[in-house]
């Protein structure tokens, strides 16, 4: 693992655009593709700055539901003066087991305008918290660009956490490259069949496998300082679902092979059936993970060379 002697030495990555001076310009750039939005793979292609909505419902301006200093999510991450979280409303999937449901696909929080958003980073920075944590992020990253173009030269020095569920369009990253320190998506399927029917998009798999190997080029292997804080890198979260082991395992192992045997990896095991979920539309998932789905799923890490799993 490696480690950084003395966490003084860490600075964030976008300070290399502030000084450079490419940073409004990143900004300029992001907002202009919302004029034919590519933010991720449904490629809608409405001028969201005139305020047209399509499948993220999420036109010129993002929504937050709940900004607050959070100490539920890795220890690596929250610390002991927790994550600055940024929970944003909508998304770009309609998970039917999403334990978010209520912000995720109902018309929940309030329109932040770019300043706003600004001002909310730097409040938690404010507070002590240790990172930003944008949540839900994949279908707003140009709003976000445009808040930490105006966030960063008003003093924001945190490291930009990306929390997403994986569905992210290239294009997006891309705009995200050098602003962000930490990559955390999520990869919940492999089976295109099964995205279509839980997810409600087959484009799942293939986005999540091009995503993440674009988030560890960026930002490589999670490296953690010698205070046990992440600092740079990739942290990849698999949701173990009820009887869907062979996903699992396809999935380590693509994350072993294909990015890195160091990839630090989060096996959750706190599936229980939420949103949609009932006996009657879903009863394959209608049920949680078993203490044998869990054993199963770290046995088959460990068998591809996976060795690097968060607390």
């Amino acid at each position: 693992m490696l480690i950084y002697a003395d966490c003084s030495d860490f600075y964030p990555a976008y300070l290399e655009l502030l000084q450079s001076g490419t940073l409004n310009q990143r900004a300029e750039q992001a907002l202009r593709e919302l004029e034919h939005c590519c933010a991720c793979p449904w490629e809608c292609g409405i001028n969201r700055l005139a305020d047209e909505k399509k499948v993220c419902r999420i036109g010129r301006y993002a929504r937050v539901a709940s900004y607050f200093a959070h100490f539920g999510e890795e220890d690596c991450l929250r610390g002991w003066r927790g994550s600055g979280t940024i929970f944003f409303a909508w998304c770009n999937l309609r998970c039917v087991f999403c334990q978010n449901f209520d912000i995720s696909q109902t018309d929940a929080g309030v329109e932040v305008h770019a300043q706003q958003l600004a001002d909310i980073m730097l409040q938690l920075q404010e507070q002590g918290c240790h990172n930003i944590n944008l949540v839900t992020p994949e279908h707003v990253v140009p709003q976000i660009v445009e808040a930490l173009a105006l966030a960063i030269p008003q003093g924001l020095r945190l490291p930009i956490m990306y929390n997403t569920s994986g569905f992210d369009s290239l294009e997006s990253l891309r705009l995200m490259n050098g602003l962000v320190d930490i990559y955390m998506p999520d990869f919940k399927f492999w089976d295109p069949q099964k995205a279509k029917r839980y997810l409600k998009t087959e484009k799942y798999p293939d986005a999540a496998r091009a995503a993440i190997k674009e988030m560890h080029r960026q930002v490589g292997d999670l490296v953690i300082d010698d205070q046990g804080l992440a600092r740079r890198g990739l942290l990849v979260r698999h949701l173990v679902m009820p009887g869907f082991l062979d996903d699992t395992r396809q999935i380590l192992r693509f994350l072993a092979e294909e990015i890195s045997p160091h990839t630090f990896v989060n096996i959750m095991g706190q599936y229980h059936p939420a949103g949609k979920v009932d006996a009657r539309r879903y009863p394959a998932i209608n049920r949680r993970p078993d203490y044998d789905d869990l054993q199963q799923a770290y046995a088959y890490a460990r068998e591809v060379g996976l060795h690097r799993f968060a607390d």
